[in-house]
């Protein structure tokens, strides 16, 4: 199969990838990335999953998924739990294992090529399920670090696997570049983007509800 008519969809776990790509020592330039998989087929959707904390007045990084939502990304979130761990520190638990695996398994049958970005060996039965369906799975995540950023059960079962850091020129952020002071950038109206680009099959409205930014623990398990 030509990679130029290749279907793609792009799964990002978001909370994983951040922590990947800040212990690579870059940031990544989402428009750059989205770029990078649309040279290398039809990209049909790319999702972005995180979990975001409410009622706080300041969100780090609420102008991130909302620049992600306005520019070709769909963004899939919903709140966090907080808990008392047991030593009595207030913690704040979020997993978006459960939505990305059920779009996935959705999407599967009309795409030929599913890049995961996650090292999340969670993610092991969903990606053979996905295989057993015939598409092909790439993972991307890291094992340049100490130690590995990507379970290896993951990485065994994927059919490909991409270290980040080797993508990190294509899809780095130029440190010498700021992004706008609320995260945007000029864009076209949402409806008309969907319409030309999205399938119909997938469209599907994102709603991105306020994240604020927290000083307590994050845990996603």
């Amino acid at each position: 199969m030509s990679v130029t008519t290749e279907k793609l969809a792009l799964f990002i776990d978001g909370a994983n990838l951040y922590a990947t790509a800040k212990s690579l020592g870059f940031d990544i330039d989402y428009k750059r990335l989205l770029r990078e998989f649309q040279s290398r087929g039809y990209l049909m959707r790319a999702f972005y999953y995180t979990a975001v904390i409410e009622d706080q007045e300041y969100s780090s990084i609420r102008p991130l998924i909302d620049w992600l939502d306005y520019n070709g990304y769909t963004v899939v979130t919903k709140a966090t739990k907080e808990f008392v761990d047991q030593t009595g520190r207030r913690k704040v638990k979020g997993n978006m294992d459960i939505e990305l695996a059920v779009d996935a398994m959705e999407v599967a049958g009309h795409i030929d090529h599913m890049v995961l970005f996650s090292g999340d060996g969670d993610f092991r039965s969903l990606v053979e399920a996905v295989q057993r369906r015939g598409v092909r799975v790439t993972v991307a995540s890291t094992i340049s670090t100490q130690p590995p950023m990507v379970a290896d059960e993951l990485r065994r079962q994927a059919d490909a696997f991409v270290d980040i850091v080797d993508l990190q020129q294509k899809i780095g952020r130029d440190p010498t570049e700021r992004a706008p002071r609320d995260g945007r950038e000029p864009r076209e109206p949402r409806e008309g983007r969907e319409q030309r680009h999205t399938p119909q099959f997938l469209q599907r409205s994102a709603v991105v509800p306020q994240r604020a930014g927290t000083d307590e623990d994050f845990d996603e398990e």
